[in-house]
């Protein structure tokens, strides 16, 4: 908000002005969505009123045809992460992770959440190790384009690592289609 120009209070006017097509147009598309991506105020600092560090969640349906959630760990389980100390610098208020199953709109959708911000994106590939069906090509792909775009807002924090994920799950995505496509003519002349 602050490194975008923008005060709270002429954000929260935007929004309430915005908020009837929101709720007519916007909001409902999101139980047809595999994947969401919703941004909210921090639960690491009381009252906050700042709205500097946040806390993103992204929301993946299971089920879906090409589309593997990305999971902390190990898939499936509840999982909470404070991962500050020897291997990532965390100023305060730190940065907690959280992934579990959960419904959404009235499907199975696992749930990887980030509440807080990077203090070195260097560090991300620390956490990055620690998460699974990330769509990468190679190790460090996901800190190697957080790196390669630390100036763009939220490249510190949730917003940035979850879109710079669900880039990668879409070029998956995009591949595995394109291959299965390539397959079928195939598999129909051998029919």
């Amino acid at each position: 908000m602050a490194e975008r120009g923008h005060s709270l209070e002429s954000i929260k006017a935007s929004i309430e002005a915005r908020k009837p097509d929101f709720d007519a147009y916007i909001d409902p598309q999101k139980q047809y969505a595999d994947a969401v991506i919703e941004v909210l105020p921090t639960q690491l600092i009381p009252d906050d009123n700042e709205g500097k560090v946040l806390r993103v969640r992204l929301i993946m349906k299971e089920g879906v045809e090409f589309f593997s959630p990305v999971y902390l760990f190990d898939e499936g389980s509840t999982i909470s992460w404070i991962p500050c100390g020897r291997k990532l610098t965390c100023s305060y208020p730190g940065i907690k992770f959280f992934y579990g199953p959960d419904a959404y709109f009235g499907h199975e959708v696992s749930v990887l959440e980030m509440d807080g911000q990077f203090d070195r994106l260097d560090e991300l590939i620390y956490v990055e190790s620690h998460l699974s069906n990330i769509s990468t090509k190679f190790y460090g792909e996901v800190t190697q384009q957080m790196l390669k775009h630390s100036d763009f807002p939220g490249s510190n924090n949730g917003t940035g690592l979850f879109q710079t994920i669900v880039g990668l799950k879409i070029r998956d995505l995009f591949e595995q289609l394109i291959a299965s496509k390539a397959k079928t003519p195939v598999e129909a002349t051998k029919a």
